[in-house]
């Protein structure tokens, strides 16, 4: 079991949450993104700095990943892209993308993208909050309990 990050979009708090995560269950994390990260000194914490680019980190963490593993992003594509290849996802709000939900959050998406191509103006995500980052945390917690041996 490893856990891996799409850390460019990922939410200080979120890497705070995982940072303590990763000593306390002792379950190794890495961190992918374009750009340094500063981390916490842990031999279960490490970071992969990919170049620019649209998907690079994403191809990075597809092409890391095993079955079993858990990513943490809120990437559709990704998201499906790792459950194709038997991973989990955790989207740093605390909702898990699954094969079950993936075609529909996919179609969500594209259709989105299209308005906001057209001129529409969608709005953007509700504001991180509180009550997020705590789903976020019992989620993990909960996955961790269930996958770890």
């Amino acid at each position: 079991m490893h856990i891996w990050v799409d850390a460019d979009a990922c939410p200080a708090v979120i890497k705070e949450i995982l940072f303590r995560t990763a000593e306390r269950r002792q379950v190794p994390l890495t961190l992918v993104a374009n750009q340094p990260l500063r981390t916490p000194p842990s031999q279960y914490i490490k970071t992969i700095q990919v170049p620019g680019g649209f998907d690079v980190a994403d191809d990075k963490i597809v092409e890391e990943i095993a079955a079993g593993d858990l990513v943490i992003s809120a990437d559709i594509p990704l998201a499906a892209a790792v459950i194709a290849k038997g991973g989990h996802v955790l989207n740093p709000r605390g909702e898990f993308y699954s094969e079950e939900n993936i075609r529909e959050r996919l179609t969500m998406r594209n259709f989105m993208d299209e308005l906001r191509g057209s001129g529409v103006n969608t709005g953007g995500p509700s504001a991180f909050s509180q009550a997020d980052r705590q789903n976020f945390a019992n989620q993990l917690d909960r996955f961790l309990t269930k996958n770890m041996k």
